[in-house]
């Protein structure tokens, strides 16, 4: 197909999924609870009492689920490991049968030729770490380094890149001081003190990996979009400026620049320990990069942090989620890292759409508003790269349906229609799509 929108050779095309989304099997050879079994059982946190225990059946319908890989023609699969399934203590003694999963896995993976990249947390810690405090405590840290180790001596041979986190804003912010995510905190100073124990977490992983093996490709993956006033004023510019601060750049500041933002400083000061900027300040090879949309706050004296989210005029183009359709933002925020934290090669690691899709009576799934947000938000990558941003890959958020976290299954973020009752698996719309535009490496036009 003739397009003039192709992206550069060697750019890589994938998915990604997350450990406690898809797995299932969720007290299956030795795994203990995470702090999402946990939260997902407490009455009203979760849509519909809805849980992960058996999630997607990945666990045990993971070739199917890779064959599907092989089919969209993706050439990179980003996945995470269950911590509580490796090591169920959080400590000590590994979990063989937890470990021997992730063996199959990045062995069928790589028999399909797709290349594993590795997460080592997608916000699944293990209950027995949060009972003893969990990010609040500073040795949660080191217990996260040693887990680190333990999944990289036992797959490192075949598993060559890493992430140490998935979005440490979502799950530091929403989990400690917005109590909608686990483990379901409203607390001001456990959030600053998981910010910051998240932070020493990542530079004491990347320290040990880089000394046990230099030829690593590690990085991390932030959650970031843009965040703009709500108006002129300048209370509102203050709190959005604190707001960019907290969601955007409190963990990416000190980790790609070796300090935190100068609004926070104060904040987070009763945390720091000497050495601790140093450690966590580690070379990188790669920004990762989640995106769906971007915010407005205001001023909100009242809140925790001193701002508010302004909702949205009627009649702004939403996903299912409610989440603003705005593709400049997309763009904005690419190049923000370039200039702010480059030049470094750039992942998307997530970007989709979440919507209620359904099964048409000819048992197909047309989810044309997926498609057509698709092409807009790789039309703007595109736009990044053209103006100078080192984009170096895409993946889509997600391979399939998944448990969506507090929305229980409610939303559907997947390119594959999984029908929580029978599991079968369907290929929607947006799939055939997404293997077009990894086929051409181009922004394909949506019908």
């Amino acid at each position: 197909m003739k397009t003039t929108r192709s992206f550069p050779d060697g750019f890589v095309w994938g998915a990604s999924t997350a450990s406690y989304q898809i797995e299932g099997a969720a007290t299956e050879d030795g795994r203990s609870p995470s702090i999402w079994d946990t939260f997902s059982r407490t009455p009203g946190k979760v849509e519909n009492g809805d849980t992960g225990d058996v999630a997607c059946d990945h666990y045990h319908r993971y070739p199917e689920d890779i064959a599907l890989m092989k089919r969209l023609g993706i050439s990179v699969y980003r996945f995470s490991t269950a911590w509580p399934r490796i090591l169920p203590q959080g400590v000590g003694q590994v979990n063989e049968a937890g470990l021997a999963f992730y063996d199959r896995l990045v062995d069928a993976v790589l028999a399909a030729g797709i290349t594993p990249w590795l997460c080592f947390y997608h916000w699944d810690l293990p209950q027995a770490l949060e009972d003893k405090g969990g990010w609040r405590n500073r040795d949660t840290a080191e217990w996260y380094r040693d887990y680190a180790m333990a999944v990289h001596r036992r797959l490192g041979d075949r598993v060559r890149h890493y992430a140490t986190f998935n979005e440490q804003n979502v799950f530091t912010i929403l989990g400690h001081a917005e109590g909608v995510h686990a483990p379901g905190l409203r607390d001001r100073e456990a959030t600053l003190e998981a910010i910051h124990h998240v932070n020493l977490a990542h530079g004491k992983a990347i320290a040990a990996l880089r000394a046990d093996d230099p030829d690593l490709t590690l990085g991390i993956v932030h959650n970031m979009q843009p965040i703009l006033p709500a108006s002129n004023s300048e209370a509102d510019r203050k709190a959005a400026e604190r707001a960019d601060a907290l969601w955007n750049r409190a963990f990416a500041d000190p980790q790609y620049l070796g300090r935190y933002p100068a609004v926070l400083e104060s904040d987070m000061a009763p945390y720091v320990r000497d050495g601790d900027l140093a450690i966590i300040h580690q070379r990188l090879d790669y920004f990762g990069i989640n995106h769906y949309s971007r915010n407005f706050v205001r001023h909100d004296p009242q809140a925790m942090f001193g701002f508010g989210q302004k909702p949205l005029p009627e009649g702004t183009p939403v996903t299912g989620m409610g989440w603003e359709i705005a593709p400049g933002a997309f763009k904005d925020q690419l190049m923000d890292i370039h200039h702010r934290y480059g030049p470094i090669p750039i992942y998307i690691t997530e970007n989709g759409a979440g919507f209620e899709d359904a099964v048409g009576a000819d048992g197909q799934v047309r989810d044309d508003y997926r498609v057509a947000y698709l092409e807009k938000y790789l039309g703007a990558v595109h736009d990044a790269i053209a103006e100078g941003a080192d984009v170096r890959g895409y993946f889509v958020w997600s391979l399939l349906d998944n448990f969506e976290w507090a929305f229980g299954y409610a939303k559907r973020f997947g390119v594959v229609y999984v029908d929580y009752e029978t599991l079968e698996r369907i290929p929607k719309q947006s799939f055939e799509y997404y293997r077009q535009v990894a086929a051409a490496n181009a922004v394909v036009p949506a019908d």
